[in-house]
């Protein structure tokens, strides 16, 4: 079994794992954003995100020889250690909880603004319970104040969600965008350049957007989204002390002589409860749709190949990076490997570069943008420097 022992290949898994994690959700959301059913695009990501763990349990796994303190993914199989593997079953179930609420939380609240809430949430909460988990072996004097650098991002998160939303009602209040009855907005200069594509951050463009994208947000409460937002957050700040718990049984839940869960066993056990909540939840969702998304079916669902190839990438790059997270958090600490959590930078990053967010907007959604960042790229430094060494 291949283990990371060191403080630097720690950090080279958490920098790899942030690439990974920051990434996924944009592709998500660029096929809702094409008009593809989340429930569709969800359920191919699930199928990719169990391979890719199954794919690091019989290589990292099965590295090397197995000895009685460290046996490899096989042969944990066998033994008796049910505690654990339900605490691993536990954290794969709030994962998927909030990835699918996430989706949701993406379309009415934006990739960059969900994506800081959420994981700032997941730093505040879930950090400090690594933190105790973990026996203190990070160092709190560095580490707490990393945590207060996103509890304050998750201020300003919610300001440029704000700022942004009141910007964008500017925009569609403009005298050349005018209602139509029954059918939304329409804008007076779609007429004369109809086969000109809109700018981003024009009228235009949000009607466009908002005319083929599958779910629907015009009209929407933007409490909706942020009520979302919060419950995700919830949910991915306590995936990763559940993890931990696996993984190192803090509260003695084993036999004696029953070694602890290997990182790749639990992050096994991990995904398929993660996998099957998935399935059972979108199954659900086809026949009876939140948020008046139409119906949809088994049969539809496999005839859809429009952006499948996307949707399964999803899943790898998910499930690769929950991995990579993981392996460095079982080597520095898990309060330390939650310095994944600033993925909003490579969020943001592909929010703007794809989906035209914040373009021409005001001078105060900016100011508030680049706050927000700069708490990130404070907090990802602290909480890496806070690494300690497991013994």
């Amino acid at each position: 079994m291949y283990v990371v022992d060191s403080k630097e290949g720690a950090i080279a898994c958490m920098l790899l794992a942030l690439l990974f994690l920051g990434t996924w959700p944009a592709i998500l959301t660029l096929l809702e954003r094409r008009g593809r059913l989340p429930q569709h695009t969800y359920l191919d990501y699930t199928i990719t995100n169990l391979l890719a763990a199954v794919i690091i349990a019989f290589t990292f796994g099965e590295f090397g020889h197995s000895n009685d303190d460290m046996p490899n993914f096989l042969d944990q199989l066998s033994q008796n250690n049910w505690p654990s593997v339900l605490f691993a079953m536990a954290g794969g179930v709030v994962l998927s909880l909030g990835n699918l609420s996430a989706q949701y939380a993406w379309a009415f609240v934006g990739l960059s603004v969900t994506n800081v809430i959420t994981a700032s949430i997941t730093v505040v909460i879930g950090t400090t319970m690594n933190y105790f988990l973990d026996d203190k072996i990070n160092r709190a004097e560095i580490l707490f104040p990393g945590v207060a650098c996103f509890l304050i991002a998750v201020c300003l998160g919610s300001l440029v969600h704000a700022s942004n939303a009141k910007d964008n009602r500017a925009k569609l209040d403009r005298p050349e965008v005018i209602p139509i009855s029954g059918k939304g907005l329409i804008s007076n200069a779609s007429h004369s350049s109809s086969s000109k594509k809109a700018k981003a951050g024009t009228a235009k463009f949000l009607i466009e957007l908002e005319s083929r994208r599958a779910i629907k947000v015009f009209g929407k409460s933007t409490l909706i989204g942020l009520a979302i937002c919060f419950f995700a957050g919830i949910c991915f700040s306590l995936f990763s002390p559940a993890f931990n718990l696996a993984t190192n049984d803090q509260w003695h839940t084993l036999d004696d002589g029953v070694p602890h869960l290997s990182v790749y066993t639990t992050f096994f056990y991990f995904s398929c409860s993660c996998f099957a909540i998935a399935i059972i939840l979108n199954i659900t969702f086809l026949y009876r749709p939140a948020f008046n998304l139409p119906r949809s079916s088994i049969r539809a669902y496999l005839n859809d190949w429009d952006g499948r190839g996307w949707a399964f990438l999803a899943g790898f790059l998910c499930g690769f990076g929950n991995g990579l997270q993981f392996m460095g958090g079982q080597a520095a600490g898990y309060a330390a490997a939650d310095a994944v959590q600033a993925l909003p930078l490579v969020s943001t990053f592909w929010g703007v570069l794809l989906f035209g967010e914040y373009h021409k907007s005001s001078r105060r959604t900016y100011v508030l943008l680049v706050a927000m960042l700069s708490m990130f790229i404070v907090a990802v430094g602290v909480l890496m420097a806070s690494s300690g060494q497991r013994r």
